[in-house]
This record gives C-alpha cells, sequence and structure tokens, in this order.
C-alpha cells in the first residue's frame, strides 16, 4: 500500500516491506447480479482481492455493500455471476472444507452436544480417523475455546456467548485452508465480545490459517487484522481503499489501545465511511 493521505491523515505501510508469503486466496473480477422485476441488480462488480497465507484480513463498509455477499462467495454458498475465485491457484466450484464459515449465529443442533456438535463436520472431514482421533480433535478445539468443562453440555444449555465458542471450535476443527466469520460477534454483548475477541485470536495465532471478517465494527477490525479491506457503497460496490494494521503480534488489547498510532488509523477509517 502506497502512502496515504485523506482528512490531513498520513499512513505509511508496514516498514515498507513487502509480503512475500503466496496467495492464498485470490478473487478476480469478481461479480454478482441479482435478477429483480426491474431488472438486474448488480451487488459487486469487477471486485479484485488477494489475501495471503496466514493473513487476517477484515472487511468493513456501509450496509447493504456487499461484504457478507462476497464471504458467501467465498465459502461457496452463493452462485458467481462473472470473475473467479482460487484458493492455491485452484479454482473454487461450490462449498468445501477447505472454507469454514463461522456465521453471526452459530446455528447448533440443540439437542446435541457441544462436543456432538463439532464432531458432525469432523466426521465428515476426516472419515479415515479413528473414533478416539476424531473425539481428540473436537475436545483439543472446545477446550481452546474455553468449553473443556462444558463440552458434554447440549447447546440448548449453553449461553449465546458460549455457543459461539462451540462455533469457532467447530470451524477451526475442520483445519480449513480459509477461515470466514461473518460478523460472528455482533449479537453478543460488548464484555462477551471483548472475551471472544481474545479467544478467536489466540486459537488463530496458533493455527495460522488465512482469515476474512466481516465486521461493522472498526475498533474490532483493526484490533485483529493484518489489513482492513474498504467496500465502496453498492450498488455496483468493490474495494475502496485498504489499510495495512502494524500492531506486533500477538497482540494485548491494552497495548494497541494505548498506541500512538491508534486513533489515527481509527481516524482513517472512519473517515472513509462517513465520506
Amino acid at each position: 500500500m502506497d502512502i496515504i493521505e485523506k482528512e490531513n491523515i498520513k499512513l505509511k505501510p508496514k516498514n515498507g516491506i513487502s509480503d512475500t508469503r503466496p496467495d492464498r486466496l485470490v478473487c478476480q473480477d469478481l461479480t454478482k447480479i441479482y435478477p429483480t422485476p426491474n431488472g438486474d441488480y448488480t451487488v459487486l462488480a469487477d471486485l479484485e482481492l488477494r489475501v495471503k497465507q496466514g493473513e487476517f484480513i477484515s472487511i468493513i463498509g456501509h450496509s447493504g455493500c456487499g461484504k457478507s455477499t462476497l464471504l458467501s462467495m467465498i465459502a461457496g454458498l452463493n452462485d458467481i455471476s462473472a470473475g473467479k475465485i482460487l484458493v492455491d491457484d485452484e479454482v473454487i466450484r461450490g462449498a468445501g472444507p477447505d472454507r469454514a464459515v463461522v456465521f453471526q449465529s452459530p446455528s447448533l443442533f440443540p439437542w446435541l452436544t457441544a462436543l456432538q456438535n463439532v464432531l458432525i463436520g469432523v466426521k465428515q472431514v476426516f472419515p479415515h480417523a479413528t473414533k478416539s482421533q476424531k473425539q481428540d480433535i473436537c475436545k483439543y478445539y472446545l477446550s481452546k475455546v474455553g468449553l473443556g468443562n462444558d463440552m458434554h453440555k447440549r447447546a440448548s444449555e449453553l449461553s449465546q456467548g458460549m455457543q459461539q465458542r462451540v462455533g469457532i471450535a467447530r470451524a477451526f476443527a475442520l483445519k480449513p485452508k480459509v477461515l470466514l466469520l461473518d460478523e460472528p460477534f455482533g449479537m453478543l454483548d460488548s464484555l462477551t465480545r471483548g472475551e471472544l475477541q481474545d479467544v478467536l485470536l489466540e486459537v488463530w495465532q496458533k493455527e495460522k490459517i488465512t482469515a476474512l471478517m466481516v465486521t461493522h465494527d472498526v475498533d474490532e477490525s483493526i484490533f485483529l487484522a493484518d489489513r482492513v479491506i474498504m467496500m465502496t457503497s453498492g450498488p455496483f460496490a468493490s474495494i475502496g481503499d485498504e489499510l495495512a494494521i502494524p500492531f506486533e503480534r500477538p497482540r494485548d488489547r491494552v497495548h494497541v489501545l494505548e498506541h500512538p498510532d491508534y486513533y489515527e488509523y481509527r481516524s482513517y477509517l472512519m473517515n472513509f465511511l462517513n465520506h
């Protein structure tokens, strides 16, 4: 990213060093069109995006700009009207275990335990593993998200925050190449939201899975991401700008908030959204 100047705010790329990691995810000329009674409605138009292996990307923009549409297309849950999406240089053709999704609502089977909910996906992705190995994978990730003592409780017995922890564990347990997060903390109170952001970062830091997260929260996008992608408003939405976030990892919330550049980054993102 070149030096940026907007509203008298100047930001520089991280140490001026280019990222030499290979591309894990590439979107080329990506377009999404929905037919309507009044003609075609183009949500996304000719969108270009490259995400490096192990990179954490946040995507922000106004409601209706196509953020969730983009994520669902990458997940293979929404048809592509034009262009293509590649994971490790292979064009995706529908959903696959190489892309795991954490939705705003975890959509668990309420009559199953946390362990059983995670096990459903693990059985599909690792069919040749032994029963014990599958159980161990599920237990490991449930423990990592803080549910070591609650994994045998039914989903209906868990709080909303605990259910979302199950959703995060379920996604990581699939060992995907790309983790897709669609406002995963949007329905939670601020305290629980902060706790789960820390949980997500802790597990991600160990796994280093390429991650893309849609969020409306500017502070969340700065705290979690290596790079924030800013989308223009629709129709014909695309990527309007991007901002590298140079804070070192692992990250501590207090240190990030107290960093002298934090509010400069925040102002830059807010200026984009407001203009």
